[in-house]
């Protein structure tokens, strides 16, 4: 059985006269021919390959593709559904519902996504700061301002100088600190007076938000130049010791920038933040669109269930999620999956490391099926702990064990197609960015709101709110709380 794919690859291409493409011929008895593309180039050779109108047989998009391509080719056909096997594959059955949701087209499911977990960004204080001045830590809006100020004007660091402030904020008012899905400007939480939903960036949570950070902005509380200053310097602000209050999250914060703030005190101590109660009762965040990228299986190889089935068997090989006590030659199918050890990785200190040569030569079958990326049960199950040192670790500890068992909210907007989005999205956030910003710096008066709503719908905002709302009708998109 041949079966053909393309996805895209990081770093060096294998050949396809690889050891870990062998292996995968041998174990599920097929002749796999992968099309491996360097990242950099995939768009634009997935476009043409679309447009031939002669698809592989699985093919995998990216993030970014699902309100485009994606959307475009299922309406077409040129998707085979694949609903009837969600159940039959321990790592398609962990998928969340409101994940799969994202990948319906006329009720019917289209693409199998890769796991990303669904967690975001939480404030982080300084607890140091907090200690010195006697303060707790905050549980509201209100608490965080008040802690802000004294950040800024009651001396934190007790070394003297007026050198310190509360949040550090960059251009388009990020990070947004956001405490809850009621204040989210990505979700569309909200609704109108007609029961539409609408997005957060004009919703009432966003105007509390715009509210709290100009009062801090009088009192020189957030970042003096934040509507200038980019996303790297937003970060030295507070990795420098000069801001108290930022973002954490448990995938993906700096060692490198936190090991430099312990270099200037190293006696720095961090506290994450609770999601706030929301006035509505509400308490948690937004939930992500919980994938990075997805799969598709063409409407021709779904003509023939046993192919599908011989697909599926090969990406579940490439999604099984191993505990860390399993990650070793005493699970075969661990070993199996990265080329043996002694090939493809070594054990080192009872922990399996690749060998430099493995991606790149081929040696292991992941580095040719097609969907490399494994679904735990549950987020909490991946070590994100291993790549951070102390302090860092055990803030990001902290944090994971809140987000296990914290609820999320399913964005109904998730996944939604909306031409005036595709055409006009950019600039339509772009303005209610400045707008704010203007309100955070007192050049515009925040009593304007209503005022710069209805601006923004009169640019495209009001053609905007009714595609969305109609698609999500049309999607059956659930909102609600997981």
């Amino acid at each position: 059985m041949t079966i053909t794919g393309m996805r895209y690859v990081y770093g060096d291409v294998p050949g396809l006269d690889g050891r870990g493409l062998k292996m995968i011929n041998e174990k599920f008895n097929v002749d796999y021919k992968p099309n491996l593309v360097p990242q950099g180039t995939y768009d634009e050779k997935l476009t043409a390959t679309l447009a031939s109108g002669s698809i592989p047989d699985i093919t995998l998009f990216q993030s970014g593709d699902l309100t485009s391509k994606f959307n475009k080719f299922a309406k077409q056909g040129a998707f085979t559904p694949l609903d009837e096997y969600i159940d039959q594959y321990p790592s398609l059955k962990r998928i969340p519902k409101f994940v799969l949701d994202q990948f319906r087209v006329n009720g019917k499911l289209y693409a199998i996504p890769q796991y990303y977990p669904k967690f975001g960004f939480t404030t982080i204080v300084r607890k140091d700061w907090l200690d010195n001045l006697g303060l707790k830590v905050p549980t509201s809006y209100e608490e965080l301002k008040q802690v802000a100020i004294a950040f800024t004007k009651n001396d934190p660091d007790k070394n003297g100088k007026n050198d310190t402030y509360g949040l550090a904020m960059g251009k388009d008012v990020n990070p947004p600190f956001t405490q809850g899905a009621y204040w989210d400007p990505g979700a569309w939480y909200h609704k109108d007076a007609q029961g539409r939903f609408i997005p957060g960036l004009i919703g009432p949570g966003r105007k509390d938000m715009i509210a709290m950070l100009a009062d801090l902005y009088k009192e020189g509380a957030i970042t003096r130049d934040f509507a200038t200053i980019d996303w790297a310097n937003t970060n030295k602000e507070f990795y420098s010791g000069i801001a108290g209050i930022f973002i954490g999250t448990p995938r993906g914060m700096s060692q490198a920038y936190m090991d430099g703030l312990m270099k200037i005190n190293p006696q720095a101590k961090f506290v994450h933040l609770e999601q706030f109660r929301a006035p509505d009762g509400s308490q948690g965040m937004t939930a992500g669109g919980g994938f990075i990228g997805f799969q598709v299986i063409s409407a021709e190889a779904g003509k023939d269930k046993a192919k599908v089935k011989r697909i599926l068997d090969m990406m579940e090989a490439g999604r099984a999620f191993y505990p860390d006590d399993k990650k070793n030659d005493k699970n075969p199918d661990y070993d199996w999956l990265y080329g043996n050890v002694g090939t493809g990785y070594d054990m080192v200190d009872g922990k399996p490391v690749a060998k430099k040569e493995a991606a790149a030569q081929g040696l292991y079958p992941l580095a040719y099926l097609p969907d490399t990326i494994a679904w735990p049960e549950k987020d909490s199950d991946v070590n994100y702990l291993s790549a951070y040192q102390e302090p860092l670790k055990q803030l990001a500890a902290d944090i994971m064990k809140s987000y296990s068992t914290m609820k999320y909210y399913a964005n109904p907007s998730n996944g939604i197609v909306s031409e005036t989005m595709i055409a006009k999205g950019a600039e339509l956030n772009k303005f209610l960015y400045d707008e704010q910003t203007k309100m955070i710096a007192g050049q515009r008066p925040l009593s304007d709101w209503d005022k710069m709503i209805d601006e923004w719908k009169a640019k495209g905002g009001e053609q905007l709110i009714k595609e969305m709302n109609a698609e999500i009708k049309i999607k059956d998109a659930k909102e609600g709380w997981n």
